[in-house]
């Protein structure tokens, strides 16, 4: 009987797998080198090298970068796009803004489809689905037939105001899978049948060029585990914090951009209901970047407005994550003014830090930890090896000897501009919102994460630092403890006060029936099957509008316009209840329960936490170089409670423990390192 669960999770520089045995409810993990040629060649690689057999597994999920290194490399296969006469260059013109509104020569990048691969044909509806001109068949029929003496067999379907009345667009995809017969075809309708054609055009394009890349890889893994024998879905992480089958997949890849992202803001919200915080800041640090998550009375936060390149929006439900290019293998370098910088230009995977001895030879924050002995002699288990003496001349060429700096206090100079640049990221997404990081835990992970988590808390007055068992693999993690789930919507607008409510409901039930079609097709029963609505409403005459849950029997519209006002003064600090409510959009959240893993607290804590396994001179700024103990984490007893400074090694991170700060291993083995009142408190004891 298949009792094991895997998670693989492929980051930029390593890619991570996490194994729980049902059984014997105990979690292992390894880390193995990404393979960015080819990110399956990784994920295999993980497998073997933890010695899984395939037969034994009951549910393997995935974590991918491949749609978003696919739309950030910009690798594509030749694609096209047939439009609405006259609207062809709406993907071109977007919104008219720009990421740097003061910057004359940074320009927003071109579409994912050029122009000269975009196609107009002659057919008109208005804004309420009522057909003006009809599809000219002969028009549609041209532009299949060049399509496909072009070669083109990825096409996106974008019509105007085909989320009224997508018929045309029906047509359209027929006509084309006629005349090219091995099309792929995406239509806008049915990705989002949503008013705005350039989020709905721009998200359309983006599923149609990614579909190729997206489906060949899954498909591809599929069919290597189901070789190797896992009998179960191979199941992939979405942007939403949910799950897909690779049937799904096929249809909207597209959901599958910032997959990996996601999964460890969902570990993190996890881990903070696990020790007891309702609000915490999840701190992801990896190879290349860092993910920053805020976590609000217990709940991530989701945004539909997102992108991976500024200008193209693609408008599923996110998990709201900002991203800074803050990672292990950051460029720390000098600029044309003499400052010095850290990011956003990464070494990568390859070459990597100068002190992976492979050809790097700027330094980077791997290069800084190393030369503070904050890290040891390895990484990853001993997978790579790490060069100190290579690691400080990069730091001395490149930033001491510039700056007129000993390359100690030029290392640490290089760490405090990455975690300032990480502490202004956390002020952007809390106290830019009415959040006070103060009334926040901090969640640090990620292979880097435990590194700098505490100096980073310690600059945002954040009081409480939560180091997850092993931080460098917790996002493969997150992949075990999310459900299948599906987004769909509809457009609906209407006065609250006089809307059809049997109208409305008639409208739900066709998305629960599309909902339910959906899960029943991956294979999700009746029982594991939960629908939750939710209505979007506006104040009439607003411009934005606010989603509020609503319920399925009488009264239920009226209950969620009273939601809605009270929804609206928690947001934006006030509420209008004599202004008349406006319903705007309709959506319905379908999600298919798969089962999780069961954690099991500590028992007999032990407050001592034994002799460390060597000491070393580690640099801690302003303190200087100090003697400091060095735990392998694997020692360390749940209860076990001592003062810094400290370091704590383990195969996957390793996590730094700062003078004037304390560390306890909870009962579920995460490190909390309490940062308020530790240097009193430590007088006190002498």
């Amino acid at each position: 009987m298949a009792t094991v669960r895997v998670a693989v999770d492929v980051g930029g520089t390593f890619t991570d797998v996490c194994i729980f045995d049902e059984e014997s409810q105990r979690m292992r993990v390894t880390k193995v080198p990404s393979t960015p040629s080819d990110p399956m060649v990784a994920v295999m690689n993980g497998v073997k090298r933890a010695e899984i057999k395939l037969s034994d597994v009951s549910l393997f999920s995935h974590g991918t970068t491949v749609a978003t290194n696919a739309l950030i490399t910009r690798n594509f296969p030749l694609a096209a796009m047939v439009t609405t006469r006259g609207f062809r260059d709406v993907i071109e013109i977007r919104d008219g803004t720009k990421d740097d509104l003061w910057d004359a020569y940074n320009d927003v990048s071109g579409p994912y489809i050029r122009r000269r691969d975009r196609f107009e044909v002659t057919e008109r509806t208005d804004f309420a689905g009522h057909v003006i001109t009809p599809l000219d068949e002969s028009d549609a029929r041209r532009v299949a037939a060049l399509l496909r003496k072009r070669g083109v067999k990825t096409i996106a379907v974008c019509f105007l105001n085909s989320y009224a009345n997508p018929e045309h667009e029906l047509r359209m995809r027929r006509i084309l899978e006629e005349e090219i017969p091995d099309a792929n075809v995406t239509t806008s309708a049915e990705i989002l049948p949503e008013i705005f054609e350039h989020d709905r055009f721009n998200t359309a394009v983006s599923n149609a060029v990614l579909a190729p890349l997206v489906s060949g890889y899954v498909n591809r893994l599929a069919d290597e585990l189901k070789t190797g024998g896992y009998q179960g879905d191979l199941l992939l992480l979405h942007s939403g914090g949910g799950s897909m089958t690779p049937r799904m997949v096929k249809r909207y890849p597209v959901r599958l951009a910032a997959s990996g992202i996601a999964a460890g803001a969902i570990a993190a919200k996890h881990i903070a209901q696990q020790c007891g915080y309702e609000n915490a800041v999840s701190l992801d640090m990896g190879g290349t970047s860092t993910d920053i998550a805020l976590i609000s009375g217990g709940e991530l936060r989701i945004t539909k407005e997102w992108q991976v390149e500024y200008g193209h929006p693609i408008v599923f439900p996110s998990i709201e994550v900002l991203t800074i290019g803050a990672g292990g293998g950051s460029l720390a370098h000098i600029d044309i003014a003499g400052s010095l910088r850290n990011g956003p230009q990464s070494a990568g995977a390859d070459p990597g830090p100068a002190c992976y001895n492979s050809g790097g030879d700027q330094p980077t924050n791997t290069d800084a930890n190393i030369a503070l002995n904050r890290l040891g002699s390895s990484l990853a288990g001993g997978a790579k090896t790490l060069q100190r003496p290579l690691a400080l001349e990069a730091i001395r060429q490149e930033i001491a000897e510039p700056l007129g700096m000993a390359e100690d206090q030029a290392a640490h100079a290089v760490l405090q501009v990455a975690n300032a640049n990480m502490a202004d990221a956390v002020r952007l997404i809390s106290i830019r919102r009415g959040y006070d990081p103060r009334d926040f835990a901090l969640i640090a992970f990620g292979g880097a994460g435990a590194l700098h988590g505490a100096e980073v808390a310690r600059e945002l007055d954040i009081p409480t630092v939560v180091v997850p068992p092993n931080p460098g693999v917790t996002s493969a993690l997150g992949c075990l403890l999310v459900d299948i789930s599906h987004d769909l919507s509809a457009m609906y607008t209407a006065l609250a006060d006089v809307a059809d409510t049997e109208d409305l409901e008639a409208r739900f039930v066709e998305l629960e029936t599309e909902a339910s079609a959906r899960l029943r097709h991956e294979g999700v029963a009746e029982e594991d099957s939960v629908l939750q609505r939710t209505i979007s409403m506006r104040y009439h005459g607003q411009w934005r509008s606010l989603a509020v849950p609503i319920g399925s029997g009488r009264g239920s519209l009226q209950d969620a316009i009273q939601t809605f006002h009270q929804e609206h003064e928690r947001e934006f600090a006030f509420r209008q209840d004599d202004q008349p409510v406006e319903i705007y959009q309709l959506a319905l959240s379908a999600v298919g329960k798969t089962p999780k893993p069961t954690f099991l607290p500590a028992r007999n804590p032990v407050t001592d936490p034994g002799e460390p396994a060597t000491h070393r001179q580690v640099f801690f700024g302003d303190d200087g170089w100090i003697e400091t103990p060095v735990y392998d984490r694997g020692s360390l007893p749940a209860g076990a409670t001592f003062m810094g400074p400290a370091i704590i090694d383990q195969l996957d991170s390793t996590t730094v423990v700062p003078p004037r700060t304390r560390a306890v291993i909870d009962e579920w083995l995460n490190i909390r390192i309490h940062l308020k009142n530790i240097g009193n408190e430590e007088e006190h004891s002498k």
